[in-house]
């Protein structure tokens, strides 16, 4: 009853509130022009002969978590095809890269019950599996309706999402009850699910400790390490706004105690990059190479700004200290385990809370370095480009973590493949 007024809604706003926000988002670059059809429902592509996986996923990160998946049961089953779909520009061209053959990308149409129905009546998938927690109702109610199997993977429901929820359990019990199967990403957000009123679930893990290690061009890999010759290097991956801020104010003070070290930083938002570099010149002092403007890595350059997409695999592969951004500010962390998977000592800061179970795992086999501040974080940076056996040591804890968390990928596996019988 409640997802039929929240549609009946929608669908009268949509002239007045919702039309101009898709024409904001135009205006911003934030929608594919060339493919905008997409977003209103309007395939360009036909629909494959034989079974059709249609797996969503909100953005980057959920969509990168969605290839180990994809790899296994394209392998398993000859005749499937599968369809990513995701809502971002940056996502799209992420998995234009990586995506295996027999599956493509879509952009997930936006919320109305018309592009819904349009989408589903062309696609007609075989199975939906729905990635983390980003819950669009038109969209799920439309599954439902036809009846189509909807699994959620990798669902997370964080300590605010829970409380929040709660406050709505009427509007909350509806939507998770369009889902056939909710896969919590722990056992603790398996049972917020049921709380909730998800009618069935169940644990298996998280599947992004099962990633594909990520795509590397070996020969701009072989440009870069000539470029950085011996010299001490280590890496601050995935930041956020004002985290480069709060390192650059300490990196001549490193560099004091650690001669010609290197500082490598891949932003979260490459866009970014240029107004990083200005901000390092500006306020410290520092001498700072751009990717994105072609520059390179000369004996005066200190740091290195990595604003460029689809290249972070080749920054693990090639750098192993590796400092995880998102972790300094309360924005709860990124992906810790992919440069663990790289055997790479891994260092995040006190905000990780979008990653508590992965934390507490990493934690109980020593596989993960914390720091409370950007003080304690370069000490341990110190440390670990001064000490071989330190470094090295923590690099193997870290490997063979990851490597006995990927195991998550063969439940999941299973699961799925009893919807494709």
């Amino acid at each position: 009853m409640l997802l039929r007024l929240y549609k009946a809604v929608l669908a009268m706003m949509y002239p007045l509130a919702l039309n101009r926000y898709i024409e904001k988002r135009k205006k911003n670059g934030k929608e594919d022009l060339e493919r905008f059809n997409e977003r209103i429902g309007k395939a360009l592509l036909p629909r494959p002969k034989g079974q059709l996986i249609w797996m969503h996923g909100a953005s980057v990160g959920e969509a990168v978590s969605m290839l180990p998946l994809i790899s296994k049961l394209l392998e398993q089953y000859s005749e499937l095809h599968i369809m990513v779909t995701t809502g971002t520009v940056t996502s799209a061209e992420v998995m234009a890269k990586r995506l295996p053959e027999r599956a493509f990308h879509q952009y997930f149409p936006l919320e109305h019950p018309l592009y819904a129905a349009r989408f589903i009546r062309h696609w007609k998938p075989n199975l939906v599996l729905w990635f983390e927690s980003e819950f669009w109702p038109a969209m799920l109610s439309t599954i439902k309706k036809r009846n189509i199997p909807l699994i959620l993977i990798n669902g997370r429901i964080s300590n605010k999402s829970f409380r929040r929820w709660q406050q709505f359990e009427f509007a909350i019990r509806e939507i998770l009850g369009c889902f056939t199967l909710c896969l919590g990403q722990s056992d603790e957000d398996t049972h917020r699910l049921e709380v909730l009123g998800a009618p069935k679930t169940a644990s298996l893990g998280n599947l992004k400790y099962a990633g594909l290690p990520l795509p590397v061009d070996q020969d701009k890999k072989t440009q870069m390490k000539a470029q950085f010759g011996d010299r001490p290097i280590w890496l601050v991956s995935s930041t956020h706004d004002d985290e480069e801020s709060k390192i650059g104010r300490f990196l001549k003070e490193l560099e004091q105690k650690v001669p010609n070290v290197l500082t490598v930083i891949v932003p979260r938002h490459p866009h970014r990059g240029p107004e990083i570099k200005e901000k390092l010149v500006h306020d410290y002092g520092l001498s700072v190479a751009l990717r994105s403007a072609n520059e390179g890595v000369t004996a005066q350059t200190q740091v290195y700004i990595a604003d460029t997409i689809g290249e972070l695999g080749m920054w693990y592969e090639l750098i192993d200290i590796v400092f995880i951004g998102g972790s300094l500010i309360p924005h709860g962390g990124q992906n810790f385990m992919e440069p663990s998977r790289y055997r790479d000592a891994t260092i995040v800061g006190p905000h990780m809370f979008n990653f508590t179970d992965a934390m507490n795992r990493a934690r109980h086999a020593n596989a993960i370095i914390e720091v409370n501040d950007v003080l304690e974080l370069m000490d341990k940076v110190h440390d670990l480009l001064t000490n071989q056996d330190l470094l090295e040591e923590k690099r193997n804890l870290a490997y063979q973590w990851a490597m006995g968390e990927a195991k998550v990928l063969d439940g999941i596996t299973d699961v799925v493949s009893e919807y494709l019988k």
